[in-house]
């Protein structure tokens, strides 16, 4: 809480404020830096610019500052809800769609001359890079994506139509037909991304919302 406050605090000045020794800090900081949630910064104040060493301070990282409350999820339901209300349903599906082609068009590269199975396999990846929390199913007609940690629920739960976005992008990706038959939604605490071996898609399919694709 002292460097969200602060900004940046020495391992002295955090000791006077939590009443800890500066050993004790010292060694809790340096959990904290091994995690990446604080990196240090080496600072020089006017005192000692002609002597001394200068001080190191240590401040919150960009994943660190993701630790602390924040409203991401009603901006982007408010976003959703006002691009629909004030140009229309067909601008909220164009927008997801565009999120779509830009995923599609940043992730082709890296799965042009692989094989299903191993498109599949990089794939794992789809939110976060070594995702621990996805894991790949074999099933008799082709494969599932299991994600166990989306995240983006706090969205989707509340508008279920941007999870079309990974249903279409994955689909045109992998070149089959792609289609979630366990949702967080409908609270089988995953979403599990059928993927139909043998159901090919072409590549310049049109978007469609989840909720107009036929199973």
């Amino acid at each position: 809480m002292s460097l969200k406050r602060q900004g940046s605090a020495t391992i002295a000045q955090l000791a006077e404020e939590l009443e800890l020794t500066g050993e004790a800090v010292r060694q809790q900081l340096l959990q904290l830096q091994r995690e990446g949630w604080i990196e240090p910064k080496i600072t020089r104040s006017p005192e000692r610019s002609r002597t001394g060493r200068p001080a190191t301070a240590y401040v919150l990282t960009t994943a660190g500052d993701h630790l602390f409350p924040k409203q991401y999820d009603a901006l982007n339901v408010s976003m959703i809800d006002a691009v629909a209300e004030e140009f229309g349903e067909d601008a909220a599906r164009r927008v997801l769609k565009n999120v779509a082609e830009a995923k599609i068009a940043a992730t082709e590269p890296t799965l042009r001359g692989l094989s299903l199975p191993e498109r599949i396999k990089k794939l794992k990846d789809w939110y976060l890079t070594d995702d621990p929390y996805m894991e790949i199913e074999e099933v008799g007609d082709g494969y599932r994506l299991v994600e166990r940690n989306c995240p983006y629920i706090n969205t989707a739960m509340r508008r279920p139509s941007v999870c079309s976005v990974s249903v279409n992008a994955l689909s045109r990706l992998l070149g089959v037909r792609v289609v979630r038959d366990e949702t967080f939604q409908a609270g089988h605490g995953r979403c599990a991304f059928h993927i139909y071996r043998e159901e090919p898609v072409e590549a310049t399919a049109e978007f469609q919302l989840e909720a107009e694709i036929t199973r």
